[in-house]
């Protein structure tokens, strides 16, 4: 990317009522950010969201300024500028249509093929909490995935610190430039981390750690991952912001339950209770409920045991779902005429025999 490209994309992203929205449509509209500011006013005010406020300031030399002045911070340290539409952007998070058009990185982060988790919660963790963190990435480990917090204290710090012990990349979404850190008793994993792993935010070096930049950047921590984990909340709190995030983006959100008595267990409850999160109480269902499992077993195919004996509803299930492949549970029972409580039971004994397999999205197929 040019100097004068990056200045205007800074540029950009600074001007009053253009958020992240309104910029992609600007840049889809003008092939590039020096482009737009090259345009005449007529042009602009005909793309949707733009008025004469915001065009008042679109040409307003004091963000050119500000530009100029970020452009010269990121070159002095060194900056990686990641733009939505390069092919190092992270993939999920470009489905998202909130998502920034720049995230700023320092490390050394490689999410190419590469499976990636959220894990947040509250920052007084418990030792309840501590302890599913540890063992969550013990078992997970052999599956080397990247993991992604917040950085805060609590959950985010304890499994980002549990991350770089069994030498799996972590990366530390921050609520500020890349010019400090925040919590600063913080600072003694800011290296650890940038060697196997690093930081990614939307903040310019003039953004300080304020109530709603961390607001916002938990759609970053929600966006990017394949699934969102809760490990420990209380009845309100931001973890439970980005469960909400990740779950109105279609993603998989799981949360740890606990004693109904806790007070930080209450909000990772209500996330089961509402059925907005799956229950997750070890690494083995997330991997199983993601599919995880089935990616291995296709590299390694297991021989067929021959002649295995099916019972009448058995079979009916069997001849449905070979004919009609991938069904949800819902759709056997109708379609086979029987109750759901059986038909689940019948899954779970076929399963057992492997003839069947449950897919994510509570789908089941034949073998």
């Amino acid at each position: 990317m040019s100097e004068n490209e990056l200045i205007a994309l800074l540029r950009l992203q600074r001007i009053p009522n253009i958020g992240d929205v309104i910029a992609k449509k600007l840049l889809n509209r003008f092939d590039s950010a020096t482009a737009i500011f090259q345009e005449k006013k007529e042009s602009l005010l005909k793309i949707d969201g733009i008025g004469s406020y915001t065009l008042k300031h679109l040409f307003d030399s004091e963000y050119l300024e500000t530009a100029e002045q970020e452009y010269r911070f990121i070159e002095d340290n060194s900056i990686k500028c990641i733009y939505f539409l390069d092919h190092d952007y992270p993939k999920r998070l470009k489905h998202c249509i909130d998502a920034p058009i720049l995230l700023f990185q320092s490390g050394d982060i490689d999410l190419k093929d590469k499976k990636i988790v959220s894990v947040v919660g509250t920052r007084n963790i418990t030792s309840y909490g501590q302890a599913f963190c540890e063992k969550f990435i013990e078992d997970i480990a052999p599956l080397d995935p990247v993991i992604i917090s917040g950085f805060a204290y609590g959950v985010d710090i304890n499994v980002q610190r549990a991350a770089l012990e069994k030498g799996l990349q972590t990366i530390g979404c921050l609520a500020h430039g890349l010019n400090q850190i925040y919590p600063k008793t913080h600072k003694k994993y800011r290296a650890p981390i940038e060697k196997n792993g690093g930081f990614l935010t939307e903040f310019w070096s003039s953004s300080n750690p304020e109530r709603e930049n961390f607001l916002k950047r938990n759609r970053i921590i929600a966006g990017i991952s394949e699934a969102t984990i809760v490990v420990e909340s209380a009845e309100k709190g931001g973890s439970l912001v980005t469960a909400d995030i990740a779950h109105s983006y279609n993603r998989d959100v799981f949360a740890v339950p606990g004693r109904s008595t806790d007070r930080y267990s209450l909000g990772c409850n209500n996330l089961i209770k509402q059925q907005k999160a799956q229950m997750l109480t070890s690494a083995a269902d997330l991997i199983y409920l993601l599919g995880w499992e089935i990616e291995k077993e296709k590299k390694t195919p297991v021989q067929k045991q021959l002649f295995i004996e099916l019972d009448e509803t058995e079979k009916s299930i069997y001849q449905y779902l070979q004919l009609n492949g991938k069904q949800l549970l819902d759709t056997v029972a109708l379609a086979c005429g029987l109750p759901i409580f059986k038909v689940s039971a019948t899954l779970l004994n076929m399963e057992m025999k492997g003839v069947i397999r449950p897919l994510p999205g509570k789908l089941f197929e034949a073998i």
